[in-house]
């Protein structure tokens, strides 16, 4: 028995800001837009639903405007397992496995967060600062728990406010940026109105959490899970007792789905990007991308460059080119967002040589650190051969010595299964003719 095969004129990978921006402007033409994401709810990880955490604001927006539309197909909750050519896209879901085909795909898979290692990052109460959110959306309690924010840039704010909102006590948000790189990175935010609004609003939210700047965690402590910190600041060095700790250095484009289909990539604030035209189009012809795999810049970019992916999609660039005013303004932002919080290169030398650089395969870092390149560190230690193929080590080794992340920018495009996948979808036939639409 073959699986369907469904047949969509626009399909959308990813259901964030950028996805959702564009699967509506498709569905308002009448063309026929199917949706993919991972996650078991709309919003991808910036509008992240859970129990107690319906959409609002422009998530709750969209959602309405797709809800009940008979030319919509959503597929939340599934992962895309393989690219084929077409385009088409192999997913799975908890019941079945799927090829989905668009005459137009517009890649929106969105970022990933940068994690470094350092000793006792692997405590238990450590994650990321966008994972906490994750984690809070998801159900896990935090109220009455000591929470410490590190590492850089603006999600910290808005993981520190999720987590106070819970009933957390937030005991200081640690940013790695100096002060006056910071201070100007807010003055610029009076070009962008929508921005400063936010800013405001997470920092008289917050008003009474202590923010250290040109600070960063060197260390995690505990024996079974975390009870402190120590926060370096100016060449000192202290300790802070927590319950939890939410560190992460910023995003990553999620290239993947990208770099397997064929896509061009290109350096964006000094990581891989897909790369894309004035029209959001990529270099495989009949696919777009737009939001943060093309370059990280925030909510508003995202949304406004999955507009002009679907106007260009649908035939329609001269819709597509009345956003140029708009994207430009949003990508002056996202320039200034880099340059004040650049990493500074003293956090490449955090690890210990015993700390554990690969979480999957566990190799210490001394062990990373002895070799010339990430292939070399692959095929010696098995670093990035383990169940997240890299994806975190594989970034922090870019950054700690200077090596390609992923392999993804060094023009080997990453195997597939992209996604764990049971057993019957790889033994799925690749050439099983379509189904009638």
């Amino acid at each position: 028995m073959t699986e369907p095969t469904f047949h969509f004129d626009i399909l959308v990978a990813g259901a964030g800001p950028a996805g959702l921006s564009a699967a509506r402007i498709a569905a308002d033409s009448g063309a026929r837009v199917g949706i993919i994401d991972d996650n078991p709810r709309p919003g991808g990880q910036i509008w992240r639903q859970g129990p107690d955490h319906p959409p609002v604001g422009q998530a709750r927006t969209l959602l309405r405007a797709l809800a009940d539309r008979p030319n919509v197909s959503l597929h939340s909750g599934t992962r895309i397992v393989q690219a084929l050519p077409g385009p088409r896209l192999m997913v799975e879901n908890a019941r079945q496995s799927l090829t989905l085909t668009g005459d137009r795909v517009i890649i929106a898979t969105g970022a990933r967060e940068r994690f470094l290692p350092f000793p006792g990052w692997t405590l238990p109460g450590v994650t990321g600062a966008g994972g906490l959110q994750a984690l809070i959306k998801g159900g896990t309690p935090v109220e009455g728990q000591r929470i410490i924010v590190a590492g850089s840039g603006p999600l910290l704010w808005a993981a520190a406010a999720t987590a106070q909102a819970c009933g957390a006590r937030i005991v200081a948000i640690v940013e790695q940026a100096p002060a006056r790189a910071v201070a100007r990175f807010a003055g610029g935010l009076l070009l962008t109105p929508a921005k400063l609004v936010q800013a405001m609003r997470l920092r008289l939210g917050l008003r009474r959490t202590p923010y250290w700047r040109d600070a960063w965690i060197t260390a995690a402590h505990g024996d079974a899970a975390l009870d402190r910190v120590t926060i370096r600041q100016r060449g000192a060095a202290f300790d802070v007792p927590c319950d939890r700790l939410a560190c992460g250095f910023g995003l990553l484009p999620n290239t993947r789905l990208a770099a397997a289909m064929g896509c061009r990539l290109t350096p964006h604030a000094g990581d891989p990007a897909v790369a894309v035209d004035a029209l959001q189009a990529t270099s495989v012809d009949r696919v777009f991308a737009a939001g943060e795999c093309t370059g990280v810049g925030g909510m508003e970019l995202s949304a406004t460059e999955g507009r002009i992916a679907a106007h260009a999609a649908l035939g329609r660039p001269e819709d597509a080119r009345k956003l140029f005013p708009l994207r430009e303004r949003y990508r002056r932002f996202a320039a200034r967002m880099h340059e004040a919080f650049a990493l500074n290169p003293a956090l490449r030398t955090l690890a210990a040589p015993d700390t554990i650089f690969c979480r999957c395969e566990d190799v210490a870092h001394h062990d990373v650190a002895a070799q010339t390149s990430w292939r070399a560190a692959k095929l010696q230690t098995r670093c990035g051969m383990g169940p997240c193929q890299g994806r975190i080590c594989g970034a922090a080794a870019a950054f700690c010595f200077g090596w390609g992340p992923e392999g993804e920018n060094v023009g080997t495009p990453p195997r597939a299964p992209l996604s764990p996948a049971r057993v019957a979808t790889l033994m799925r036939p690749l050439d099983e003719p379509e189904s009638p639409t």
